[in-house]
C-alpha cells in the first residue's frame, strides 16, 4: 500500500507544528519543558518560549515537518515497491 505523500507531508507538519506551539506555551506559562524548548531554540530562528515565539517556532516547524514528511511518504513509496 502506498502513501499519499502531499497528505503525509500536511499531517506530518500539522501535528509537528502544534507540538513545538504546545511546547513553547506550556513553557512560558509553566516552565515545562525548558530543555525541548531550548534545544529547538537553536534550529529554529525567532522561536522562544513566549506566545509570539512559539507562533514563529509553529511555522518554522510546519515547514520542516512537511519537508520530512514529503521525504518519508516518497521513500516509503520508493521502497515499498
Amino acid at each position: 500500500m502506498k502513501l499519499d505523500v502531499k497528505a503525509f507531508g500536511l499531517a506530518a507538519g500539522v501535528i509537528w507544528a502544534l507540538g513545538v506551539f504546545l511546547a513553547g506555551v506550556l513553557s512560558a506559562l509553566t516552565g515545562w519543558g525548558m530543555g525541548f524548548v531550548g534545544l529547538l531554540c537553536g534550529f529554529y530562528l525567532g522561536y522562544s518560549p513566549t506566545i509570539l515565539g512559539s507562533a514563529i517556532g509553529a511555522v518554522w516547524a510546519f515547514v520542516d515537518g512537511l519537508a520530512g514528511g514529503l521525504l518519508f511518504a516518497w521513500l516509503y513509496n520508493k521502497l515499498v515497491k
